[in-house]
């Protein structure tokens, strides 16, 4: 058996081989510290981020979860390039590698990608938030959540809507629960008997006896035209948001009872008819009023 040679051991461990280990054992340190304090100062950044949300309700917690998320990301970005750069890998190309695969994948991408910028748009300018019924292009609902990529509402009746941010952003918002009130405008026919400040006077003390009407704006409450069978009023009160719709449906009932009460008429269209032609004494014309006939 040949003895092991000394010489061939020294010819193996040279200086700069020893050196080159302990260049690669020292990046492999700095390697290590730099991810760990890279992920722990994004996630600090990124809870500090959004607790600033829970301590000001006013703040919008779906735009702090964003701007939190977009922190942590970029920490962990910056700390990807060090790291590189400590193994020696040119980042300048890199760079390029990712920019062209991002054009490519954009392309590729550009109906989700419009979803992803309309959702950015809306967490940041936030047209509306969570719990609050919208209806945008052909869709309409409570807002249960808001990702970058959809909008998840939930209608009146509990169906679940999921609808692409950017069809919500590319069409017009409305926001029912924006502001505080909204107004209440029926429009209401009485007949032509009808002693108007009679009807005027029972509208106001509806107007009057329900808590859920604010007093500020004033009930709004005048003739508005003369129609074609019925002078119309105009019925015009404020409320809170949250009252709107059952306020609306309550006062179309009690509007009701209050006119029968008070035996005020709400006509409803007539049409006069001629019939020309023969009858059985000769001939002639029959004329008469008919109701117009209801259309379902």
């Amino acid at each position: 058996m040949d003895s092991f040679d000394l010489g061939q051991l020294d010819s193996l461990i040279t200086q700069a081989r020893i050196d080159t280990a302990l260049a690669f054992a020292l990046n492999l340190i700095y390697v290590a510290a730099i991810a760990i304090a890279t992920f722990v100062v994004a996630g600090w950044l990124r809870r500090r981020i959004t607790a600033l949300a829970a301590r000001h309700p006013r703040l919008d917690p779906t735009l702090f979860g964003f701007l939190g998320n977009l922190a942590k990301y970029f920490v962990l970005a910056m700390g990807t390039i060090f790291v590189l750069n400590r193994f020696g890998i040119q980042t300048a190309s890199l760079v390029a590698v990712i920019g062209a695969a991002g054009l490519a994948i954009g392309l590729a991408l550009q109906g989700t990608l419009s979803n992803l910028a309309a959702g950015v748009m809306i967490v940041l300018f936030r047209p509306f938030r969570v719990g609050q019924y919208i209806e945008a292009g052909d869709s309409a609902g409570t807002v249960v959540e808001i990702a970058l990529f959809y909008t998840e509402l939930r209608t009146y009746d509990g169906l679940q809507i999921i609808v692409p941010n950017g069809d919500i952003w590319s069409s017009s918002i409305k926001n029912y629960s924006a502001n505080e009130t909204r107004m209440v405008d029926l429009q209401l026919g009485v007949s032509y008997d009808t002693d108007l400040r009679r009807a005027r006077a029972a509208l106001e003390r509806i107007a009057a006896s329900d808590p859920r009407i604010l007093a500020e704006p004033a009930p709004f409450i005048k003739v508005k035209e003369l129609g074609d069978s019925s002078v119309d009023f105009v019925f015009r009160v404020w409320s809170k948001s949250s009252d709107w719709w059952a306020l609306k449906c309550d006062l179309t009932e009690e509007i009701k009872g209050e006119f029968d009460a008070n035996e005020i008429g709400i006509p409803f269209p007539t049409r006069t008819l001629v019939v020309e032609g023969n009858d059985k004494t000769g001939g002639g014309k029959t004329g008469g009023a008919v109701p117009e006939p209801k259309m379902n």
